[in-house]
């Protein structure tokens, strides 16, 4: 039987953590895997109903996140995180409590997620309208050497999807798929970050 992991999605409002999470899901379901997707704004309902958005309460929402990812992780289920999770070091303390943890990041401009943005949060926040909003009034840290990283300002949804899906299997995490779709260059790309990396 495969064993779990945890693939934490992070990146600022808007910038396809979800979507990403939900397209990754369905293809390891299809191949036969125990999948659990925690969405930063799900959780935000019903794990950390009463939490806010100071650093503190911020920190505590990751940290609650990171812990169910752990239980499932070792339980054999893959479990994907997406949340902003902007604190470099929670996610750093969810990767030591986990283990077998592969950091995604969904970088994107902030003209992309401002077009983006059907509320016109980003607009709000820019103003002075919103406070704490992260990317424009509250920080956020990327992450240093995380195992992938999308650019969703330019990538669409499958190539992303694709180079996450061709990361896990590189990484024995995931069986591999038929193998068609990958270019030379994106191959070598993979194998290049996984060996800065340390993990070939």
């Amino acid at each position: 039987m495969a064993k779990g992991f945890t693939l934490w999605f992070t990146g600022l409002s808007g910038s396809g953590k979800s979507t990403l999470a939900e397209r990754v899901r369905d293809i390891l379901l299809e191949r036969g895997m125990k999948v659990e997707v925690l969405d930063g704004d799900v959780v935000r309902q019903n794990l950390s109903k009463g939490l806010g958005f100071s650093k503190e309460d911020r920190d505590d929402n990751i940290r609650r996140i990171g812990f169910v990812c752990h239980l499932l992780t070792r339980n054999d289920i893959v479990a994907i995180a997406a949340a902003i999770s902007p604190y470099k070091s929670v996610r750093d303390e969810n990767r030591k409590l986990i283990g077998r943890f592969v950091e995604v990041y969904c970088q994107c401009s902030l003209a992309t997620l401002k077009q983006r943005d059907p509320k016109g949060l980003y607009e709000k926040a820019l103003k002075g309208l919103i406070e704490n909003f992260t990317g424009v009034s509250d920080p956020y840290e990327p992450p240093d050497n995380p195992e992938v990283v999308v650019d969703t300002s330019s990538e669409d949804i499958e190539t992303a999807t694709a180079r996450i899906i061709h990361t896990l299997e590189k990484m024995g995490y995931i069986p591999a798929g038929d193998g068609r779709g990958y270019t030379e260059e994106e191959e070598e790309s993979i194998r290049q970050r996984l060996r800065d990396l340390g993990y070939i």
